[in-house]
């Protein structure tokens, strides 16, 4: 294995880690975060918080860097602008957020601690994915 490879392994365990640590791996905890009328619970918020002060310092840097600390490419997205596609997928994850309690990477830890109910929202997941590549693939064949 090389050391990109490794570190992504390393990154992901401590990810899952502050997951389930915080609580975020469990449904309940993300609906009751959704909850605005009732018995709203603001500990997401703060994970959330918590989150953004780590992630902002270190994109902002990696603006400014052509190499990744471990030699890689930095691919940062470019995109600026709200268009459709944008707008309409982030309709549908946050439906399915709410619906489920669970977004990608707590969906994925859960899976991995046999919870069933983030088992049927990985293998959607990963369904909706595979459709999307389809249609996509397609698309970009018929024009």
């Amino acid at each position: 294995m090389n050391k990109v490879t490794i570190s992504a392994f390393i990154s992901g365990l401590i990810f899952s880690f502050g997951l389930l640590l915080s609580g975020m791996a469990n449904p309940e905890k993300v609906l009751g975060f959704l909850d605005l009328f009732g018995a709203w619970d603001p500990s997401l918020a703060l994970v959330m918080g918590g989150a953004i002060a780590v992630g902002l310092p270190a994109f902002l840097i990696a603006r400014k860097r052509e190499t990744a600390v471990l030699g890689g490419s930095i691919n940062l997205p470019t995109k600026r602008e709200l268009d459709k596609r944008l707008l309409l997928g982030s309709l549908v994850f946050g439906i399915g957020w709410g619906l489920a309690g669970f977004c990608p990477g707590p969906g994925i830890v859960a899976t991995g601690a046999a919870e069933t109910g983030a088992l049927v929202f990985t293998l959607a997941m990963v369904s909706g994915m595979l459709i999307f590549r389809w249609l996509e693939n397609r698309n970009t064949a018929a024009s």
